[in-house]
């Protein structure tokens, strides 16, 4: 195979390391960081357009959007006086409302890919897509809870790459989750002092 005549081994590359490097910036909480995440998804999502692999697509899509969604969110809180380390709580209705998304939506969209797909490992694969597009949202608002819930879809999709023999994502994956424990750590050890929770949020701790 002349892998430089294959666009899509490059674009798997490139996609990887501005992957890494978004969530490497995250924990570092630099809105630069939502560049790089917009140019990994954008090529996961020209990659499984060209494969056919049309889920894929869909939700790499809705990455894209939640990407720049949370380049704006960051950008204004920066922006905004005394709100440069801004970090949302989750509140107990909040965790409720995470909990319960994930829990209901994982099943039906297992269902779906078992149902019509014949899809290996459907119920696992249905949380780490569900928990990651809340997880996504929770990152994109700047929750700090966003880590515990990466920790969780990395360590299931670690599970499910290994079993399935993709090691090389699988230890990609384990990168992620060293990455995403080491942003819940930083974030919470982070000195807070202009930080001032927000009161028109449903779901924020006051």
């Amino acid at each position: 195979m002349d892998i430089i005549a294959n666009w899509s081994v490059w674009a798997e590359i490139i996609a990887t390391i501005t992957g890494v490097l978004c969530v490497y910036l995250q924990t570092k909480e630099k809105v630069s960081a939502w560049f790089f995440g917009i140019i990994s998804v954008s090529l996961l999502a020209m990659i499984f357009l060209d494969a056919h692999l049309v889920s894929d697509f869909i939700l790499h899509i809705i990455f894209l959007i939640l990407n720049i969604y949370g380049w704006w969110t960051w950008r204004n809180y920066k922006n905004e006086q005394h709100n440069e380390n801004k970090v949302l709580v989750l509140s107990k209705n909040g965790w409720v409302i995470v909990v319960s998304t994930i829990l209901l939506v994982t099943p039906l969209w297992g269902y779906t890919m078992l149902r019509y797909f014949n899809a290996d490992f459907a119920y696992f694969d249905a949380f780490t897509t569900v928990g990651s597009l809340v997880a996504q949202y929770l990152l994109a608002k700047k929750y700090i809870e966003n880590w515990l819930v990466w920790i969780i879809v990395d360590i299931v999709a670690i599970g499910v790459y290994t079993l399935k023999g993709l090691f090389f994502v699988a230890f990609l994956f384990m990168v992620y989750l060293v990455l995403c424990t080491k942003g819940y750590l930083d974030w919470k050890k982070r000195d807070r002092n202009n930080y001032s929770h927000p009161i028109n949020h449903l779901i924020d701790k006051q």
